[in-house]
């Protein structure tokens, strides 16, 4: 076993092995005793008061086009952990911020209602930004899912009970019940409250008017949990770490009730121990939790996309860990005849939340823009120039740092391009390359894999270390400009000295000075080559995105020295070489520390020598979606 892959992976392992997973009866226990608790308890905590905050002062409103956003007209009054009973018995505890007269009580009416559902703890999140909204006439409802925060309960990560509670939450937020809602619903929410609004919307809650869903995962499996197939250790325990300790801050505490806040912390507990450690235990181990199937498609919001048919704004990250899915997202509701427009800047997760540099996009701001979605879909308000301000497809151009509008997602626009390894993209050195456990390190993959948390100086914005560290084939100076917008495909032929490995693929523009911009990755291990051409996308007959199923069933062996046809995704992008700069496919065979090597994978034997071929028998090539 390669020394050096230890090395990288033993902090995994030991994040795991430090808690050891539990046997079922242990869960059990825990869990049976919580509620055990919770049955001796009342239904339901009592609500704490009301937070007032007066009316902002009104300010200056920029214009796009023909339209500015309304001026602030309220102030904001909160509502702390509102307790709503799920059909199950579970309560969970929402905020709900709503419009304040001058004197900082709740103005009178009824008005729409905007809903965040929140993992990481409303306590902590500082509101979300939801008061943006507010302060023009809107109700903010942000709830701690089941199982974080102070709601009581296990969490599941979107699973069934998870879902259905989703339904429950904007059901009750549009009741009649409520004085403070009109009965339009609108869902709004960047990451994992993005990614809920989908499973929310596709059960058609009563009242659902409009979704405002900032980078979602879309196909959580291939966007995030294991890009290739190995497990993505960059991001994953970081993100259960924040969960996690998030829902083990002590909850708020019901004055009327205190042992009601003891039980709900048991269930935050019980539920790290009986999904977390043994999702990463499992995934680790190379069992259940490292192949694609149902766990992950009930997860996925490709899943129930077809159910929408709400009008949906989408925004993505072109850094993002969420790039892949996003878009495709958007394509699936686009072709369904939703009204739905897609928004990709040059950030990564985090960088989206706040969108900046928006500067020639025809749009000022995220807020600003939810705003208008919002007052026209749940208020009705007269937008005429909306879709001439607004395409369906803008997206930041790596390369011009321009804006650049389309009509759809890889449609008539863009055009399959190959460029053949060996004579268009020519060698820039061997075809051999070593395996080296810090490939990836020195690359802007370690920022975006780490949600922009880990960026090393210098890393970010030149590749040309870590494209030492493999091998590399590039144009000749381009003699006019190259753009292209979708996804990718490397669609290579390899070997290996051992009896598995990942292709770590970088498409990139090399600048006249030598410097290199990655501009975007895919990766695949060699073991799940296998591609299932009626779930690729193809242009003009050549497939641009293939598709690999990621099970048990579908791996195929590796013999060591066998020519192999591995197909890469590569994630989509919007980007030009201009003239002068040089097309780039830089392989290796890591990308540390976005991935790993499962333990399965290491007994196989992934630190094998790779070499790419490129002849008449055993072609490779590079096919992407060219601008026309």
């Amino acid at each position: 076993m390669n020394l050096g892959i230890l090395s990288f992976l033993f902090p995994f392992l030991a994040l795991v092995t430090t808690f050891l997973p539990p046997t079922s009866s242990d869960v059990g226990s825990l869990a049976g005793e919580a509620e055990s608790l919770a049955r001796t308890l009342p239904a339901a905590p009592a609500a704490a008061p009301q937070v007032p905050r007066a009316a902002p002062a009104a300010q200056p409103q920029a214009r796009v086009g023909g339209w500015k956003p309304r001026p602030a007209t309220y102030g904001v009054v909160v509502e702390k952990d509102v307790p709503i009973t799920m059909s199950d018995g579970v309560v969970l505890l929402a905020d709900i911020h709503r419009p304040a007269r001058a004197d900082g009580t709740a103005a009178a009416g009824r008005f729409p209602v905007i809903l965040t559902q929140n993992p990481y703890n409303k306590n902590l999140s500082v509101g979300s930004g939801g008061d943006y909204f507010v302060e023009r006439g809107y109700v903010f409802v942000q709830t701690d899912v089941r199982g974080t925060g102070s709601s009581a309960g296990q969490w599941d990560a979107f699973g069934d009970r998870e879902q259905k509670d989703g339904l429950e939450v904007a059901n009750w937020a549009t009741s009649k019940q409520r004085p403070w809602s009109n009965g339009e619903l609108g869902l709004w929410g960047a990451s994992y409250m993005a990614i809920n609004q989908f499973f929310t919307a596709a059960q058609h809650p009563r009242g659902l008017k409009a979704m405002f869903p900032i980078v979602p995962a879309g196909d959580v499996y291939r966007d995030v949990v294991a890009s290739g197939g190995q497990i993505d250790a960059g991001f994953i325990p970081l993100w259960f770490g924040l969960v996690t300790g998030a829902g083990l801050v002590p909850p708020a505490v019901n004055k009327a009730r205190p042992e009601a806040t003891l039980t709900t912390l048991l269930q935050h507990v019980g539920g790290a121990l009986g999904f977390q450690v043994p999702m990463l235990t499992s995934a680790v181990l190379g069992s259940d939790a490292a192949y694609d199937g149902p766990f992950y498609r009930k997860r996925s919001p490709l899943s129930v996309v077809d159910e929408i048919d709400v009008p949906t704004f989408v925004t993505a990250g072109q850094y993002d860990i969420f790039q892949r899915g996003a878009p495709m997202l958007f394509d699936r509701m686009q072709r369904n005849g939703v009204d739905t427009k897609l928004l990709v800047g040059p950030w990564t997760h985090t960088e989206a939340a706040t969108a900046a540099g928006l500067e020639g996009s025809g749009i000022n701001s995220l807020n600003e823009m939810a705003l208008r979605w919002f007052d026209t879909h749940l208020m009705g308000l007269s937008d005429t120039t909306l879709d001439r301000d607004v395409a369906p497809v803008t997206y930041h151009e790596i390369g011009s740092g321009k804006w650049r509008a389309m009509q759809s997602w890889l449609g008539s626009e863009v055009r399959a391009k190959s460029y053949a390894l060996g004579s268009a993209l020519k060698p820039v050195g061997g075809d051999t390359i070593v395996p080296l456990p810090v490939q990836g390190l020195c690359s802007r993959s370690t920022a975006q894999w780490t949600a922009g948390a880990l960026a090393i100086p210098g890393c970010e914005t030149d590749n040309r270390i870590n494209d030492a560290l493999g091998v590399s084939y590039e144009t000749s100076p381009a003699a006019s400009d190259l753009a292209f917008s979708g996804p990718l495909n490397a669609d290579l032929s390899v070997s290996t000295t051992g009896t598995d490995g990942l292709i770590s693929v970088s498409v990139e523009d090399v600048a006249p000075d030598g410097s290199v911009d990655r501009i975007t990755g895919g990766w695949q291990t060699l073991r799940h080559r296998a591609v299932l051409p009626s779930r690729s996308r193809t242009l003009n007959g050549q497939v641009v995105q293939p598709w690999h199923p990621f099970t048990r069933e579908a791996e195929q062996p590796v013999t060591p020295g066998k020519i192999y046809r591995v197909p890469v995704e590569v994630f989509p992008t919007g980007a030009v070489i201009k003239k002068g700069h040089r097309l780039r496919v830089s392989v290796h065979s890591y990308d540390v520390p976005h991935l790993l090597p499962n333990v399965k994978q290491l007994v196989r034997g992934v630190a094998g020598v790779v070499t790419v071929h490129h002849t008449k028998a055993h072609p490779s090539a590079l096919i992407l979606p060219a601008r026309k």
